[in-house]
């Protein structure tokens, strides 16, 4: 049997912190490439907190999803897709293609108080598609520094934001609360947009998204980023903020929480539908690519005053097991020649930098900086194959609060927990998962369904269910074979126990021991975290009760 010894983990988590990184000004060589009118638009949806289990494609019939739901069926199921397990490094990952260890930012979250950003050395993905005649845009959360301006969007190879720039807000009055302090967080820029209060955050972000689409010059390509604030928690004073009337109008769930949930997902699924639709209008849809994603597992049972579900996959937002990293997602374009699919080649966030760099036709050996993310482009958008180029995703290593996960092909392994195991278990509601309840014709006249008719991309009911049924994961009903990660690692094999039940770390103890060496070869490049401590000069009464770069005043 493997042993481990004490002074391995404490090796673990304090090795190698001596590493520092500078967050400093940095201008870049830009790469003279040919514009071209050819390159595929990008519009990469981002959901927040939305859980695994929260839309239909995944087999539960309680919250319908029909516009998500008609793209996913006509693109390709990302079933093996992970993210980070929490805002901050997921969307740091996205944005720069590497892990969040790399840049500092592996450690909880950005506060609207915090004198720091995404370090100003990285290069962001608006900043590489740029050269290739790119025009970028962001609509909704920033939440990677506003500190100064200089860390803002617009600054960091965005043309045009409107949305908030810290973690959440309240999706009507558009104030956010944290860590003590309140203030109004709505942007078009850099000018507060008082003009928009009363709007809902998410018809907010619709609007705005449709409405650069309309007026998009088809001369270049488009790259869009939809940053939703759906369905993360809004203010402890009001955590679930939906339209009355449409939480009226869900009459299949009980708990009043799930309802409002559902509710705020409902909106999610319009955008998505006015977003192709517009698309469609505009003749762009036949060379775009769309990516939809969440950011990390959902909030279940209360965690954050939420009620998402990750079911039946183990753990919450901010935690290390599946529920908590493995997220909803997929790909769709008609560029994709063998779509309507479900993958199980491993991916992870940082992956989408060079994949979609690759597909919008830029040159990857131009790139000098070293990234962590793979270029998946050919196997996502050519092979059918399970195999994938990806064959290890580190999930994070946190050496404050001395959690960490990494995965090497089927093989996870996990050292330490957060919240001290409170939420590692398993949270429902797992909603009505029987594929026969499922309303396959709502998918053909809901708006995402009837533009991708008009371009024949939408797949046969029949076809549409046995999709369902592959990206829907089960598991047995054995009782699970306790693991504490806080006392000693857990193994489990998650191609074949996606639930986490069966610990095999006395079963398969050199594997265990190869993956313990991975993460300290992880961790010996690992930057310190870049937290620092908040600011009482940012806070937002200071500036007339709005959230703003208060390091441009001080």
């Amino acid at each position: 049997m493997f042993r481990v010894d004490k002074k391995f983990f404490v090796f673990l988590i304090i090795c190698n912190l001596t590493l520092a990184h500078e967050n400093e000004e940095f201008e870049y060589d830009e790469i003279e490439e040919e514009p071209s009118s050819n390159r595929p638009n990008i519009i990469f949806i981002l959901a927040d907190d939305l859980g695994f289990n929260d839309v239909s494609f995944h087999g539960s019939s309680q919250i319908f999803t029909p516009n998500i739901d008609a793209l996913a069926f006509s693109g390709v199921i990302l079933n093996r897709y992970y993210v980070n397990p929490i805002c901050t490094p997921s969307r740091s990952a996205l944005m720069t293609g590497k892990y969040p260890i790399h840049t500092g930012m592996q450690h909880t979250v950005l506060f609207g108080a915090e004198p720091r950003g995404l370090p100003l050395n990285e290069k962001l993905l608006p900043e590489y598609l740029k050269p290739l005649g790119y025009s970028n845009h962001i609509v909704g959360k920033w939440h990677l520094g506003s500190y100064k301006k200089v860390y803002l969007p617009l600054m960091r190879g965005f043309e045009s934001h409107v949305g908030c720039w810290t973690g959440h807000h309240d999706y009507f009055d558009h104030t956010a609360e944290e860590t003590g302090m309140w203030g109004l967080d709505i942007r078009r820029g850099y000018d507060v947009a008082y003009d928009l209060h009363g709007k809902y955050t998410t018809d907010v972000i619709t609007d705005e998204s449709v409405k650069i689409i309309n007026s998009h010059n088809a001369s270049q390509p488009l790259f869009l980023y939809i940053a939703h604030t759906a369905v993360h928690s809004s203010n402890p004073y009001s955590p679930l903020p939906a339209p009355d009337d449409t939480v009226a109008k869900i009459k299949n769930i009980e708990d009043y929480k799930r309802r409002k949930f559902a509710a705020i997902v409902h909106h999610l699924d319009e955008s998505v539908g006015a977003v192709v639709k517009s698309l469609a209008d505009k003749n762009m849809l036949h060379n775009s690519i769309i990516i939809f994603s969440s950011d990390n597992g959902g909030p279940a049972e209360n965690f954050n005053l939420n009620a998402a579900s990750n079911y039946p996959l183990r753990g919450v937002k901010n935690t290390l097991w599946e529920g908590g990293v493995r997220a909803a997602g997929f790909i769709w374009s008609p560029l994709i020649s063998q779509h309507s699919r479900v993958s199980n080649q491993l991916i992870q966030v940082a992956d989408w930098l060079p994949t979609l760099y690759s597909a919008a036709g830029g040159d990857l050996s131009t790139i000098t900086t070293k990234l962590d993310g793979i270029d998946l482009w050919d196997e996502l958008s050519q092979q059918t194959t399970a195999d994938s180029k990806r064959k290890e995703v580190l999930h994070n290593i946190d050496n404050i609060w001395g959690s960490s996960a990494v995965m090497v092909n089927e093989w996870k392994l996990i050292v330490g927990t957060n919240y001290n195991g409170q939420w590692d278990s398993w949270y429902g509601p797992a909603g009505n998962r029987d594929p026969l309840s499922y309303p396959v014709k709502d998918l053909l006249t809901c708006k995402a369904g009837r533009a991708l008719e008009r371009i024949s991309m939408m797949p046969k009911p029949d076809d549409i269910l046995k999709l369902r049924s592959e990206a829907t994961i089960s598991c047995t009903n054995d009782p699970p074979k306790e693991c504490n990660p806080l006392k000693t690692p857990c193994l489990y094999n998650v191609v074949k126990d996606p639930c986490e039940k069966n610990n095999l770390f006395e079963v398969y103890p050199n594997i265990a021991k190869a993956l313990l060496v991975r993460l300290q070869d992880f961790n010996a490049s690992a930057l310190p975290p870049g937290n620092l401590a908040i600011d009482e000069r940012g806070n937002p009464k200071h500036f007339s009760y709005v959230w703003t770069n208060f390091g441009d005043y001080i």
